[in-house]
Parts: structure tokens; sequence; C-alpha cells
């Protein structure tokens, strides 16, 4: 049960040898299976050492591979910027100045259908014979690990992109601007972490806009509507941001993480 233990906990070597110590002279063992019990357990400390670097090496080189293949295809990123323009333009030209409560529902339908179009399609733009290729050479826990970050990081861009036009066009009727950046970019990081993880159980699926649309409605309805709660915040002075719905969005962010590790390597199997 020791060892399981020290399997999950990164020790520092001083505290590894006095934990050892400490553990073996309680248990009356002899001298000898003090010294193999110490080997054994100084061994699994370096393994999981490695094995963590080597898990980090490889997501970095995912994420590399993301980004390069982002940079090629430029018509994506430039084709995304061109939507948030255009639908902000058109906006302007149809309500020029709007209230409070309008700029802040528009502005979060703007961040939705940002992430459908940025996000949702990373999945299945992977082809059969790529997808085979990663099932040979990567881990399924390291391969959506990297599209969870390659994504987030892609709409934390997008999201400031659209704030800084949609307050420039639309005009920043904005009290607080800096907590709205922060639920800004928590609102983007959520969305685009549950668009991942459905993008990838929709690209092993037939009918994947079918199942994205009824996987992802109950858990975006949820959000937004979290969202919508904080940012409202933001619009008057007097209120204060509720500590208890950021810490559930980012429980719900984490979970969704969790989900995708676990629930991915199934999913890569077939």
């Amino acid at each position: 049960m020791f060892l399981l233990i020290c399997k999950q906990v990164k020790w520092p070597e001083k505290e590894l040898k006095a934990a050892s110590r400490l553990y073996f002279s309680s248990i009356k063992i002899s001298e000898q299976d003090n010294h193999i019990l110490y080997a054994l357990f100084q061994l699994i400390y370096f393994r999981s050492k490695i094995y963590f670097i080597s898990a980090a090496k490889h997501i970095f080189t995912l994420f590399k591979k993301d980004l390069l293949l982002e940079a090629r295809q430029q018509y994506s990123f430039f084709g995304i910027l061109l939507y948030i323009g255009s639908t902000i333009f058109v906006l302007y030209m149809a309500i020029n100045q709007p209230e409070t409560k309008v700029w802040n529902g528009l502005f979060w339908v703007l961040q939705l259908f940002i992430c459908i179009n940025a996000v949702a399609k990373s999945f299945l733009q992977e082809s059969k014979g790529r997808m085979l290729y990663f099932y040979s050479v990567a881990s399924p826990v390291n391969f959506v690990l990297a599209k969870l970050i390659f994504n987030s990081l892609l709409m934390l861009l997008m999201s400031l992109l659209s704030l800084l036009i949609f307050s420039a066009l639309l005009g920043n009727v904005i009290p607080k601007l800096l907590p709205f950046i922060g639920i800004t970019l928590l609102g983007s990081l959520s969305l685009s972490l549950v668009f991942t993880f459905l993008a990838a159980i929709a690209a092993k699926a037939q009918q994947s806009p079918v199942i994205m649309a009824i996987l992802g409605f109950p858990v975006i309805i949820v959000q937004l509507m979290l969202l919508m709660r904080l940012s409202n915040t933001a619009f008057a002075p007097l209120l204060t941001i509720p500590i208890s719905t950021v810490l559930l969005l980012a429980a719900m962010d984490l979970l969704v993480v969790l989900l995708a590790i676990i629930l991915f390597p199934f999913l890569w199997k077939d």
C-alpha cells in the first residue's frame, strides 16, 4: 500500500530517504530487506519521474504539430477572423450602440459560434490514415491533452480579438473591464474544452453533427447560463462577482478534462 501511494507522489530526494527509513523502521524488517525495499522504492520514484517527463515531451510535440498545421493552413485561421469581423460589423450596422443586456447576450452568442467554427472541427479534420499513424506512435492521453491545450489557447486568442473588435465597434459599455476580461477567458476555456471533448466523440460516429448537438446541448446551456450570470455582475458596479459560480465553472472544466482522459482511450481503440 505504501508503494502504491508513493507512485502518485513526486518526492524530493531527501524526503524520499527520510520517509522510506521511517516506514521501514516501523515494520521491523532486516537490514538487507531494508536496502532491497529502498532500492525498489527509489526505482519507482525515478520511473514515475521519467514517465511524466516523457509524457510532457510527447504532449509538446503533438501541440507543435497542431500549431504547424494551423500555420500552414492559414485559410482556416483567417476564415475565423473574417467571420468575427464580418459578424460584428453586421451587428454594428444593424443596432449600432446596443444596451448592456443586448451587448452581453450578443457577445456570448458570438463566442459560442466562434468556438464551433474554431474548435469543434479539430478531430473531424483528421483523416483515418493520419489517426492510424498517431495510434501507432502516440498515447491516447497525450494526444487528447495536446488537442485540449491547443484548442484552449486558440479559443483564448479568438475571444480576446472578438472582445477588442466588439468594444471598438459596438462601444465599451463595461464598467468593470478587467473582471469581464477574466470572465471572457474563463468562458472561452470552458467552451473550448467541452467542444473539443465532444468533437473527439463525434469523430468516431457516422452522424457527427447530430451527436455533437445532442451531447453538447445540456452542457453548453448550463455553461452559458453561468457565464451570463457572471458577466452581468461586470455590468453592475454595485454587484460583486460570485466566487462560487467561478469555482463551479472551474470544477466543470476539470471534470471535462478528466472525462476526456478516461474515455478517449476507449474511443482511440476503435
